[in-house]
């Protein structure tokens, strides 16, 4: 692992092997950091995989309405548990575009879009679902975990034509008292509703990811480097 700070957010990154000719983006939960997700890179890889970096970059610092104001790493503010107000707009925008610099620079470093799965856990989940709406080049996949659909309503609005081309991961703990289960199940309605081939995974489990998530995830993974290599 090593930290490389620049211009974009900081982030932690890890490379399965020389010369990645794939990425995953992986955003964080509210209070963690790029190094929450980390650790799980070794649970992940399976023995076929090509190699992969994985980037996992820190969040901006700023307070955080329902916990008093306190400043923390967070991707936006949440001003209200309820789910249809809970994103703060200004916040949601200006993370994706700090998420679109940072598959911009996956660009630069060789590896397209096409090849980048954008990945997420509760709030950085909600941002990996709002950037992916608005692409109009299709990334190779995104997986949102224990999170919903932020702005549903104007999003949905905003939905490019490419953007349902893109493979969805999605998964919650069906004992979730942060993001309630229901809230997760209805985004991933609402996602098929808007044309997204979404992939759906409850599990006996709070707001946490557990082995058996990982493993499924590790599968669906290798599912979207098989069907490149295949095209």
């Amino acid at each position: 692992m090593n930290e490389s700070a620049s211009p974009l957010l900081e982030t932690v990154e890890h490379e399965t092997g020389p010369s990645p000719a794939w990425s995953v983006l992986w955003l964080h939960g509210l209070g963690a950091d790029g190094h929450d997700f980390a650790p799980i890179v070794p649970e992940l890889v399976q023995r076929d995989w090509p190699a992969v970096r994985f980037v996992f970059p820190h969040a901006p610092v700023r307070a955080v309405t329902i916990n008093n104001g306190v400043r923390m790493r967070a991707w936006y503010d949440i001003r209200d548990m309820n789910l249809a107000n809970r994103a703060d707009e200004a916040g949601v925008d200006e993370s994706v575009a700090q998420t679109e610099a940072l598959i911009a620079r996956e660009a630069g470093r060789g590896i397209p879009a096409s090849r980048v799965l954008l990945a997420g856990f509760s709030q950085g989940g909600a941002i990996a679902l709002a950037t992916a709406l608005r692409r109009t080049q299709p990334l190779a996949g995104v997986v949102a975990l224990s999170t919903y659909l932020p702005m549903a309503e104007r999003l949905a609005a905003e939905v490019t034509a490419q953007a349902p081309t893109q493979p969805l991961f999605m998964a919650h703990g069906q004992f979730d008292p942060v993001v309630p289960y229901a809230g997760g199940d209805f985004s991933a309605r609402r996602l098929r509703e808007l044309g997204f081939n979404v992939d759906w995974h409850a599990y006996p489990m709070a707001h946490q990811v557990c082995a058996e998530e990982i493993r499924d995830l590790g599968d669906w993974l290798g599912r979207r480097f098989a069907a490149a290599d295949a095209g």
